[in-house]
């Protein structure tokens, strides 16, 4: 029998996705903590969107991007988080072909554009501190909103040629997916097809979408630091690094858990090593649900602005 026919026959159209541990049995526990992390993040993006809009002095570029920032968490974390829940609750594992091609686009994309968002933060920053006096004239809102039109153009492109990449691929028996969602590289792992030209798409999108930012984002810390050490009062450089720490904060967190999952050679993907999988899967939790669920909490609790707009919201 001709390979291709093989292929043919045995393809799949239901996917198995372990979850967070290899137990058939339902996990109560970790339904409820997971459920409750879920709520809190789309509970406390939503404060911050009403939070923003409703007050007149936060209507600046700077909360602009937050404000699309918190957007972004809501659909990245409700990408990933309601299939896991149901797998905890039922050990329901099954996916269809379809439903994992389109939670692989949906999570690509809002990955992408969740990236692209923290380095247009950065630079906003960058601005604000290194040529305040033009900063609302480079930060139009005209601008803003083109720049933030990019971020989603960015992020539809690059999730488009990934589902791409998946369909022209084949999957035959087994089809374990070792994650606890559906994305690219587990999927590489379990095509029996050839996967170089897919593998090196990904690569190319990890260094633009990716590895492109971060340094974009290092290098505007830097002449952000290399302008604040040039403030004469101690009181004056605390307060501008104030500005930016939250935001560091959050890409430290983002990126250095991103950078471990992704930026990982693929040949890591064909060993049958357990401890690589579960860190892996750990890993993944970091980027794709506790930085959703954290960014509200780092903006707002080391925002002063933020925390009186909240007080006089709950006191109304």
């Amino acid at each position: 029998m001709e390979a291709s026919s093989w292929r043919n026959e045995s393809s799949v159209s239901v996917f198995l996705i372990v979850g967070l541990s290899e137990t058939a049995d339902p996990q109560i526990p970790l339904f409820l903590v997971f459920l409750a992390v879920y709520l809190i993040t789309v509970v406390g993006n939503i404060v911050i969107l009403s939070v923003i809009s409703s007050d007149q002095r936060l209507h600046t570029p700077m909360y602009f991007f937050l404000a699309n920032l918190a957007v972004v968490d809501i659909f990245l974390s409700s990408v990933t988080v309601p299939k896991l829940l149901l797998i905890l609750v039922t050990a329901q594992k099954s996916i269809s072909y379809a439903g994992c091609v389109t939670q692989l686009y949906f999570f690509q994309l809002f990955m992408v554009v969740e990236c692209y968002i923290l380095t247009v933060m950065a630079y906003d920053r960058y601005v604000a501190i290194c040529f305040p006096l033009n900063y609302n004239i480079i930060m139009s809102r005209a601008i803003r909103i083109r720049i933030v039109l990019s971020c989603w153009a960015s992020g539809l492109l690059n999730s488009v040629v990934q589902a791409i990449s998946i369909c022209h691929l084949d999957f035959c028996s087994p089809n374990k997916i070792d994650h606890f969602f559906c994305d690219v590289t587990p999927l590489f792992k379990l095509s029996c097809s050839d996967t170089k030209v897919g593998e090196g798409l990904f690569m190319i999108v990890v260094v633009i979408a990716g590895m492109g930012p971060l340094i974009f984002i290092l290098v505007t810390y830097g002449r952000i630091i290399a302008a604040v050490t040039k403030i004469s009062t101690s009181k004056g450089r605390r307060k501008t690094f104030s500005t930016c720490a939250s935001h560091f904060m959050v890409v430290a967190l983002y990126y250095g858990s991103g950078i471990f999952s992704y930026i990982w050679p693929s040949s890591t993907y064909a060993m049958d090593s357990s401890n690589l999988v579960e860190n892996d899967r750990s890993v993944s939790v970091v980027y794709s649900i506790l930085t959703p669920l954290l960014n509200p909490f780092i903006y707002s609790l080391r925002n002063k602005q933020v925390k009186e707009s909240l007080k006089k919201i709950l006191l109304m």
